[in-house]
């Protein structure tokens, strides 16, 4: 027997041969007995012979182990002054497998004196009677349920329990009998009652309502397939609420309890030898005996599990006594210091009254447990929380676990710690982040402390995560109006947009506004992929019912109105929440963070993949270069449109009857926009930049309100004074589409209007060229959107000539730029176009001979593959997913159909051009699931927003570093 029970203590460890004979608890004794900490000294009984215990004699083990142990903790078992106390623990070899355990071993009659002169008469007996009593009874009672022999004895024990836990049952009794059975739920879902009365039963004397609340998570666990989960949620938490004086237990116990306890006491010993009570020696041997019994009727493996032996010490014995947990580093921003608290002169208060900041505790203790914290941390290579207690100013680590709530920024800070100290490689660290996390780093969140009094609403689709509070407002004017208003007069400045759905003219809201709530599409919707770019938030809601007449949402029974305050809670997993008020938001700081160290490591593990950024603006290149963006992969021209200055004069363009008039006010938007390039070019230098052209159909820039119409026709009375109103709204509607997106937009627009594309790319080399005469080369790609055939490409860029009429096209239209301002080098420059319709996927072959580079713009190319619409598709989608006819959002995951044509593009275009630059833009882009596929498919690079450049640089860099 000797060879299958094992000693740990601070100086003794036992060997590595046993590992895997000693359970999960087992394991972790010995890894701080291993690192020589300040453990509890105990036994291990290993998995060989744990459920073989029943006719050995123990007497002679449990001695020699006691008067080891006695030694370090200074204290004797089964001594009538100052008693040890001893606990037995299940250690089993699966964290998903929970056992009985037994505390307060070597309370007897003959001990109970001693240890309540330390402790009290009250806490010396709740110990004695809810805690070993209680037990040896419950343990009992589930070794006779395993026989299933005596109907009658097993009655006698659960009753006995049932009297044991009564102000428990009470309170959970009521919650099934007063809302569990008011909402129709089955028996079968009766299950929460079992489950809630298992949790406060095995908490200490104080379970409080906080925690209570905090137990309903693992309530709900067991209810994730039933329908009525969100009700029960809610429900329990107004139960709880409402009853918390039958479900908050304190430390203010009455007199009349310790007699309580002391008829508990009394009761057991008709069930129990009476040597129980007499002979601690004779208590430990009898419970070893029963768990290891226990062992032995389960249903798994009997040698799945070890049972442990160790003393156990308490934080009321005095003044110089604690206890306390802690992390080993912040857990919210990673900073280097203890997070965490704990009492003194108290034994485990889970009610977090009293509760002291960790950092405040004795400089002494401090100054250890920071040694034990960076010990246990570089050790396990990640944050970890340890449970401590101080007893008589002797400081025991009881027991250390890993963090599952740690931030992203938490586990970040302190990877580059541990890679710091040489303790990981740059390798270790970018496999063990998670890309889609990464968000989490780049966008507010909601510091939890400020939601207790705020009403929160769940649901709804992420479009860009993050958190945002502000004044919620329900048109762009009257946001805008309301923001300039803020400005002039000191306000307060956040905003969220509140619309049914966005359009390209809601654009200088969504910059303007901190986040954009809306109810209709989806992750792909307008809203969305803007608000990704400008790094807003965004939550799609359908449930919320926005009404912009009367200038308010209601979500159920809610009703906010313009000008009151909202917070959106958008987490990157997870549902998205509504809350009614202003939460408080932690703000990002990318170098804080470690995420520009970050980004640098990343750099030298992405070989020849690169990762460019969607951008329409300066700050958007300069954002992308901070993310380390390699270049602009898209830049929407229309964007640059809806500015308050400009969208009235781009208005008049599409008002003109002919080429003449339309050339007239052509030349007033390329000024305009030859500064905007040329401000993009020279913050992206020495990146390339890829423009695509004018791709929004011309309705989109047209007036969608009553007072933006009186505007324009305000403006255009000045520019046109013969055209009247009438003229005007009969052109409007004119040029409205049944379809527009698969109408006159993109190329199509430049076939009908050439001189729309000749602008643009006049003030593209204009721009480049003004920057080259100033010393910066610039590499500018044109791209041409909704390309459909060779023929569309061929005309846009190498023009046309017939019945007298001459198309310039690109090639011509640069260089009568260069002959304009009389330069004499060109620039390199490159033509390309998007690949978004099946057509153009089948035609690549020949469309590359036309075409430099091809992006896959894979939502259009989604829409057109599939016949989806991606601001409908979400309204259907549930159902589709309800019975498995598809299996993703594919305007998130690409689909096969899909995968398919950017292969046989991709394959085809280099047929033609063994040189085609091939990429894709758009979110979808930066999403770990696709772009595995994407690096195979030999794509070169894919455009993203530029708070997604680093999720798609992490995933990219894990790609090369598992394939090498």
């Amino acid at each position: 027997m000797g060879k299958n029970i094992h000693y740990f203590s601070k100086v003794e460890c036992p060997s590595d041969q046993i590992v895997d004979k000693i359970g999960i608890r087992g394991i972790r004794a010995k890894e701080l007995s291993q690192l020589k900490m300040p453990i509890l000294p105990g036994l291990i009984i290993d998995t060989e012979i744990a459920s073989k215990l029943k006719d050995k004699d123990l007497s002679k083990v449990l001695r020699d182990f006691c008067a080891k142990a006695e030694k370090e903790i200074d204290k004797k078992f089964d001594d009538t002054d100052n008693p040890a106390i001893l606990k037995i623990v299940i250690s089993p070899s699966m964290e998903i497998v929970t056992y009985p355990s037994i505390h307060t071993i070597g309370l007897t009659d003959k001990t109970i004196a001693g240890f309540q002169k330390i402790v009290g008469e009250h806490f010396a007996y709740h110990e004695y009677a809810k805690y070993l009593i209680r037990g040896v009874i419950d343990l009992l009672c589930k070794i006779e349920v395993k026989k299933a022999k005596d109907d009658k004895l097993i009655a006698n024990l659960s009753d006995f329990l049932d009297r044991i836990d009564i102000p428990v049952k009470i309170a959970a009794d009521e919650f099934e009998n007063n809302v569990l059975k008011k909402i129709n739920l089955t028996e079968e879902k009766y299950l929460i009652s079992s489950i809630y009365v298992k949790d406060v039963k095995n908490k200490r004397y104080n379970l409080s309502l906080e925690n209570g609340l905090k137990n309903k998570k693992k309530i709900l666990d067991t209810l994730t397939y039933l329908e009525h989960k969100e009700v029960v949620e809610t429900e329990y938490e107004k139960y709880a609420k409402k009853h918390a004086d039958r479900i908050l237990f304190t430390i203010n116990y009455e007199p009349s309890e310790i007699n309580d306890y002391k008829e508990i006491i009394e009761e057991a010993r008709n069930y129990l030898p009476k040597e129980f009570f007499q002979d601690a020696y004779y208590q430990l041997e009898f419970l070893l005996k029963r768990s290891s019994e226990f062992l032995s009727l389960e249903d798994m493996d009997d040698e799945d599990s070890a049972i442990i032996v160790q003393p156990m010490v308490y934080g009321n014995y005095g003044k110089d006594s604690y206890s306390g947990k802690f992390y080993t580093r912040n857990i919210v921003n990673g900073d280097k210091s203890l997070q965490g608290s704990y009492y003194q002169n108290k034994f485990d208060d889970t009610s977090g009254s009293d509760s002291l900041d960790i950092n405040k505790i004795d400089p002494k203790f401090k100054k250890t447990l920071e040694e034990i914290a960076d010990n246990i941390e570089l050790y396990f290579k990640e944050i970890r929380q340890i449970k401590f207690t101080v007893e008589k100013g002797q400081l025991w680590i009881i027991e250390q676990s890993s963090v599952m709530t740690k931030s992203t920024q938490a586990e970040l800070k302190s990877l580059l710690y541990l890679l710091q100290k040489k303790v990981i490689d740059e390798k270790y660290l970018l496999l063990k982040l998670n890309p889609s996390e990464m968000s989490d780093i780049l966008h507010p969140i909601i510091n939890p402390d400020s939601l207790k009094e705020l009403k929160t609403v769940k649901g709804g689709i992420t479009g860009a995560p993050g958190a945002a509070r502000g004044r919620a407002y329900f048109s762009t004017d009257g946001l805008l109006d309301a923001y300039k208003k803020a400005v002039a007069d000191e306000q307060d400045k956040n905003f969220i947009l509140c619309l049914a759905a966005t359009y390209a003219e809601d654009v200088k809201g969504i910059e303007v506004a901190n986040g954009v709530l809306s109810c209709e599409g989806g992750y792909s919707a307008h809203a969305s992929v803007v608000a990704r770019q400008y790094g807003k938030v965004s939550l799609v809601n359908s449930e919320v019912k926005i009404d912009a007449v009367k200038k308010q949402l209601s979500i159920g029974d809610i009703v906010v109105k313009e000008g009151e305050y909202i917070t959106l809670d958008v987490p990157f997993y997870g549902k998205p929440s509504i809350i009614i008020g202003k939460a408080d938001l932690i703000e990002p700081d990318p170098k804080d963070s470690g995420l520009l160290e970050l980004i640098e490591i990343i750099n030298k593990h992405m070989k020849d993949f690169r990762v460019m950024g969607n951008g329409d603006t300066p700050k958007d290149a300069a954002l992308i270069k901070k993310f380390g963006g390699e270049g602009i992969g898209l830049c929407r021209t229309e964007h640059m449109f809806f500015k308050d200055e400009r969208i009235n004069v781009f208005r008049e363009m599409v008002m003109a009857s002919n080429s003449v008039d339309r050339k007239k006010t052509l030349d007033k938007l390329q000024e305009m926009q030859t500064k905007d390039f040329y401000e993009i070019f020279k913050t992206m230098h020495p990146y390339p930049v890829t423009i695509r052209l004018l791709d929004a159909p011309l309705h989109e820039f047209l007036p969608h309100t009553q007072d933006e119409m009186e505007d324009f026709l305000a403006y255009f009375k000045k520019a046109s004074p013969s055209t009247t109103a009438e003229e005007v709204y009969h052109k409007c509607d004119s040029i409205k589409e049944v379809n527009p997106m698969l109408g006159h937009r993109g190329c199509r627009i430049a076939i009908s209007y050439p001189e729309i594309y000749e602008m643009q790319v006049s003030a593209i080399f204009e721009a480049a060229y003004m920057l080259q005469s100033e010393g910066i080369d610039v590499i500018p790609e044109i791209m041409i959107p909704i390309i459909m055939n060779i023929q569309e490409l061929k005309y846009i860029r190498q023009g046309k000539k017939i019945e007298g009429q001459t198309i310039k096209g690109i090639i011509q239209t640069e260089a009568d730029c260069r002959e304009k301002l009389k330069v004499k080098k060109p620039i390199e420059y490159k033509v390309g176009t998007m690949i978004e319709l099946p057509a153009a996927a089948l035609s690549s072959g020949e469309i590359a001979q036309y075409a430099e580079f091809f992006s896959f713009g894979t939502n259009d190319l989604t829409q057109t593959t599939h016949g989806l619409s991606r601001d409908d598709f979400n309204s259907f989608m549930p159902d589709y997913s309800k019975y498995d006819i598809i299996e993703a959002n594919p305007f998130q995951v690409l689909t096969e159909p899909v995968k398919e044509m950017i292969s046989i593009s991709t394959h085809r275009g280099r047929m033609s051009r063994p040189d085609l630059k091939v990429g894709l833009c758009g979110e979808q882009g930066a999403d770990p699931i696709n772009l595995e596929f994407l690096r195979n498919a030999k794509l070169n690079y894919v455009s993203c927003s530029g708070y997604s450049i680093p999720v798609a640089k992490l995933a990219i860099a894990q790609i090369e570093l598992k394939n090498s």
